[in-house]
């Protein structure tokens, strides 16, 4: 639906494969783009600024939210950059896959579009790829984009899309889909309850020297994660001081399994700037390379404290 000269607003810490989308497949067609705080790093007023400075007057058409980001686990207010979108004449689209549908409804916030990898959480068991857009009820495109289905509906739009490019699922992985959504609430809740006790323990470990997790008090986008979510996920990062003491940790976990993906029942552990997030090096959205990504599952609490002890130690 983009065209060359459209413009895109997007959270500087957005995951690497959507910067890489943005940046080099939609690039070269003529879609620009703007990476920007839209965290203010917990000065809500900070983020909103930033964004408003970005947007450009008729040509910016989305702005794409990713909360909590990847793997910085930044936190954007989604109804205040729903305002902020609709005030510009542009649609905020909100990646809703750290969170899930349990813990954050962003059409209730006044999103326009959420995304969610149903690889991740949904799923829930790593054994399926793929995705879903969910569309606000009477969502319209902006102005000076048409459908190639006619008419001005989001929706319309997007189903056609979806029907001329072949992004459909199979009958078997929408089976597995729809089988991960029916434990997605008891699996949540053992994810956090996982997570923040995680949170916890290496917040007070000589080895870490940051730990970024909404759930903390010292998390600058606790309070807004508060207003808007109902609990605050499965995901923590942490930083060791040092790439070299970053990878061995990654190296040394037996219960957390290196790997790149996330949300699965399985705990995972990851070094962003290697892996995920290689894409983004030596740009604006690089990642602190000694940054660790958890993915926190459903295993025994204290088996995860300990490994986790262990790789440190």
């Amino acid at each position: 639906m983009l065209r060359p000269g459209d413009h895109v607003v997007f959270p500087g810490d957005a995951y690497g494969g959507t910067y890489r989308l943005v940046h080099r497949v939609f690039g070269p067609w003529g879609v620009e783009h703007t990476p920007v705080d839209m965290t203010g790093t917990g000065d809500a007023q900070a983020a909103l600024s930033g964004v408003r400075a970005a947007v450009r007057p008729g040509a910016t058409k989305v702005v794409w939210v990713e909360t909590p980001t990847n793997p910085l686990l930044g936190i954007s207010d989604i109804s205040a950059l729903a305002d902020l979108a609709h005030d510009a004449g542009a649609l905020l689209v909100v990646d809703n896959t750290f969170a899930t549908p349990y813990l954050q409804q962003p059409l209730a916030l006044g999103a326009d579009v959420v995304v969610h990898s149903t690889t991740k959480y949904v799923g829930g068991h790593s054994d399926v790829v793929g995705g879903a857009l969910v569309v606000a009820t009477g969502a319209q495109l902006p102005g000076g984009l048409g459908s190639p289905a006619g008419g001005t509906d989001v929706a319309g739009a997007v189903g056609f899309h979806q029907n001329s490019s072949g992004a459909v699922a199979g009958p078997f992985d929408a089976w597995l889909t729809l089988r991960g959504l029916k434990t997605l609430a008891v699996r949540m809740d053992r994810h956090q309850a996982n997570a923040a006790a995680v949170a916890a323990f290496l917040d007070e470990h000589p080895g870490v020297t940051q730990v970024i997790y909404p759930g903390l008090a010292s998390h600058p986008g606790h309070e807004t994660a508060a207003r808007q979510m109902s609990g605050f996920g499965g995901m923590v990062s942490f930083r060791t001081g040092g790439e070299a003491k970053a990878l061995e940790v990654c190296s040394r976990t037996r219960v957390f399994t290196l790997a790149e993906s996330l949300g699965g029942v399985e705990s995972l552990v990851e070094h962003p700037g290697r892996m995920t997030h290689a894409s983004v090096a030596g740009s604006a959205l690089e990642v602190p390379d000694d940054l660790v990504r958890l993915s926190v599952g459903i295993e025994d609490v204290d088996d995860l404290l300990a490994d986790l002890d262990r790789a440190l130690s």
